[in-house]
């Protein structure tokens, strides 16, 4: 802002000093000349600072719409979203877990992940998520059917088994254009950390990797990449000790 004022005050200093090399000496009036100059600068300065306050006052707007809107959600989630095994979906989880997604730091993308559709049989989606929250790993989808988090959560609220697998659920089209996945459910098994661009529209760089697509259990998944020495040996490896230990 001081620079745009700044420069509306050059601009006038400017219009003034031409006027008056347009004028002759004879019956000028200086300090009339100098008042009008000290008058329009003063304008600017009171424009200029009309903009800035109107720039704030939309800024604190903008904050006050975003606070009520979360505010809502999750008075919708709380009377209106179905129950799970364990109460009511924790809304405020999925929401954290999609801003962690969306913000995720260097090297934090998971390294065994299941990318999965509601579209697959509930009795086959069911061991899958519990499966692959005891190994460690995250299932991921690539958004929200009909594009309704509401129709996502009641959905997958009759598929979750155990209120903490919903920490081990994710909703992220990056990764699934990260790994070019176009059938599910699709097994990767990442040979080391990774970081996930954080736009929608960038490619993820991502590290060898063990891969596998078809109807397969977890446990099949990863012992076929901790016994083929792959990229992914030594995650599915630790996947798969870590599952059988929970069971």
């Amino acid at each position: 802002m001081r620079f745009a004022a700044w420069g509306v005050t050059a601009l006038l200093a400017t219009a003034g000093v031409s006027a008056l090399l347009a004028q002759t000496v004879d019956g000028l009036d200086v300090q009339a000349i100098k008042k009008r100059s000290a008058d329009l600068a003063a304008d600017a300065e009171a424009f200029v600072n009309h903009v800035k306050d109107r720039g704030d006052q939309f800024r604190e707007e903008a904050v006050a719409v975003r606070e009520a809107g979360t505010e809502n959600m999750r008075q919708v989630a709380a009377k209106d979203l179905p129950k799970g095994p364990d109460g009511a979906i924790d809304f405020d989880e999925i929401v954290q877990g999609a801003a962690g997604n969306a913000s995720v730091k260097s090297g934090e993308a998971p390294q065994f992940i299941v990318f999965a559709s509601l579209s697959m049989p509930p009795q086959s989606l069911k061991p899958l998520i519990r499966d692959t929250a005891r190994a460690g790993g995250v299932v991921v989808f690539r958004g929200f059917p009909n594009n309704s988090m509401k129709e996502f959560s009641a959905r997958l609220g009759q598929i979750v088994e155990r209120q903490d697998e919903f920490a081990n659920v994710g909703v992220d089209p990056r990764l699934f254009r990260a790994f070019n996945v176009q059938a599910v459910p699709t097994y990767v098994a990442v040979s080391s950390d990774f970081d996930l661009c954080a736009g929608f529209s960038c490619q993820t760089k991502v590290p060898p990797y063990d891969r596998m697509t078809g109807n397969v259990t977890v446990e099949y998944a990863l012992s076929s990449f901790a016994d083929g020495n792959g990229p992914g040996a030594s995650v599915a490896a630790v996947g798969l000790s870590n599952m059988r230990a929970q069971r």
